[in-house]
């Protein structure tokens, strides 16, 4: 077995497991494999026939034979010279379908109405057996709709802030069980329960998911959740330990010259992602010296949740100089905040004084580094490190608004983050995501709802209500517009244009929409 294959379970194995029941590890299948791993050739073949638009289709196929069968198949069909990929393919996997394709919006509804509606769409029950790349769920969860047909880390607390105020705090508590259960089972919480998503995760929103269920579940929800709290901390940490100055790196770790640790994002397998296949070969092809470090850079900016942004570009325009495992993202560090100050109160909670203190210590720290490493006095503005060149980086983004969203931030260094925020971000249907214009979706003119959420919130915790009013207004009024005209709540909006979905990126923009559900409810009923 490959050592950067981390899933050790046979996860059609534990389809049956019921919420409470413990999860068993036994041998790896091939049915566990990456697709990629599991077809070999034929993987390669199909993702290159053209037959799919999307890559991730025949990602999420599912083989209607065993593995072995389907290969010896394939191999006499070339031999014979009688290989037709496209029946092949439809002969002997089942295409998966549109999330919602039959579903048929009501316009005449309110967004509000609308979203409850979306809610029964975009739920899915436990999972029961499959042969394809899902990795079975033991609760309910909600997908984020369209060609996201799995539960996604990320987008999950975004959507438990519209469950939060539907009262939904059974689904809330399913989700955040699940996420357990993954964590528990593959020693960390994946991109989404697909087993091409075996080598990174996304960020880690998992503490402010258990502190939502926590409102609602009251004391006691921490003291609960404390040793997935910690298991999902030793994974982005692992490696910390041993950091030392000429050793300053290891996975999603890195040691400053003054002693610091900080996290970056990162990706355990340097290949092709199976859900972008073809695109990914394309482009590392095409570079000079192109290689694993390129596909390890593609595959962590997709963990950051920004794939793709000019913030990862060392140019700052173009893919072809992508460095992320290059940058420490003040996002990420001020969500591992959070993580530290969540474990300190777990700890806490469950009587251990001791560790509660070290989880606040190590929380201060970060915050200085953060404040140290990212703060730009001169712009009055934080910024991505690049750790390799010693400096920032030269791409302004909404990533800024993390340190305000937790409190990171002293009032002075708040309100001249708000000026910038007023004078760049700021536009008709809400605040870009950067100021760059690349035809990535991450970028300008795309506002997205967690961004939108990460500002606005960020900005009333520094008293600076009237630009965060401003904020929700205009994204509210973006949201329905769209939803008036087309149907649909989608991932992603132009907010240069009123009226306009967003654009750019790997595939179209997806309508459901998990996170942009999630995030409009809650300003709604706010």
């Amino acid at each position: 077995m490959k050592k950067l294959t981390l899933l050790s379970f046979v996860f059609m194995s534990m389809i049956s497991c019921q919420q409470n029941s413990q999860p068993e590890k036994i041998k790896e299948t091939k049915s566990t494999l990456s697709p990629d791993e599991r077809y070999g050739e034929l993987f390669e073949v199909v993702q290159f026939s053209g037959m799919f638009e999307d890559s991730k289709t025949f990602a999420d196929c599912t083989p209607k034979i065993p593995t072995d069968e389907i290969l010896a198949i394939y191999e006499k069909a070339k031999e014979d010279s009688n290989l037709d990929i496209k029946a092949f393919v439809k002969e002997y996997f089942i295409t998966p379908p549109a999330i919602a394709s039959t579903f048929q919006s009501d316009t005449s509804e309110s967004a509000a109405q609308h979203i409850d509606t979306l809610w029964k769409v975009l739920t899915r029950q436990p999972d029961k057996s499959t042969t394809g790349t899902l990795i079975p769920l033991p609760n309910s969860y909600v997908v984020p709709g369209g060609r996201f047909r799995e539960v996604y880390y990320w987008d999950s607390y975004f959507t438990m802030l519209g469950l939060q105020k539907s009262e939904r705090w059974d689904l809330i508590e399913d989700m955040v069980d699940n996420l357990s259960y993954l964590i528990e089972t593959m020693g960390f919480i994946p991109n989404g329960n697909r087993t091409y998503y075996q080598g990174r995760s996304q960020p880690p929103f998992y503490s402010l998911m258990v502190n939502i269920l926590a409102e609602g579940k009251g004391e006691g929800t921490l003291k609960k959740y404390l040793p997935y709290l910690q298991k999902e901390y030793d994974f982005w940490m692992d490696g910390a330990i041993d950091l030392k100055a000429n050793k300053a790196t290891h996975r999603r770790v890195v040691r400053l010259p003054d002693g610091s640790l900080l996290n970056r994002y990162n990706d355990d397998i340097p290949k092709p992602r199976p859900e972008s296949f073809r695109e990914d070969i394309e482009l590392v092809e095409s570079l000079e010296n192109g290689g694993e470090k390129q596909y390890r850079d593609i595959r962590a900016a997709a963990e950051s949740g920004w794939d793709f942004s000019s913030r990862w570009f060392k140019d700052g325009q173009y893919m072809a100089t992508i460095h992320t495992t290059d940058i420490i993202p003040v996002d990420l560090n001020a969500l591992m905040y959070h993580m530290e100050m969540t474990l300190s109160e777990a700890y806490a909670e469950s009587g251990n004084e001791e560790e509660s203190v070290i989880f606040s210590q190590k929380a201060a720290l970060r915050k200085a580094a953060v404040n140290r490493f990212c703060w730009n006095e001169k712009e009055g503005f934080y910024k991505d490190y690049d750790f390799v060149a010693k400096e920032q980086t030269d791409v302004p983004s909404l990533a800024a608004m993390y340190p305000l969203f937790f409190n990171m931030a002293e009032k002075e260094q708040a309100d001249k983050v708000a000026q910038i925020i007023e004078k760049d971000f700021l536009h008709p249907g809400g605040v870009t995501s950067t100021l760059n214009n690349t035809g990535q979706q991450w970028d300008a003119p795309n506002g997205w709802a967690p961004l939108q959420w990460i500002t606005i919130q960020g900005l009333r915790n520094y008293e600076q209500t009237a630009i965060a009013d401003t904020i929700k207004n205009r994204w509210i009024d973006v949201n329905i517009d769209v939803y008036k005209k087309t149907g649909k709540m989608v991932e992603k909006y132009n907010v240069y244009e009123l009226g306009l979905e967003g654009g750019g990126g790997e595939y179209p923009v997806q309508d459901g929409f998990g996170w942009t559900n999630g995030v409009l409810l809650r300003l709604l009923m706010e």
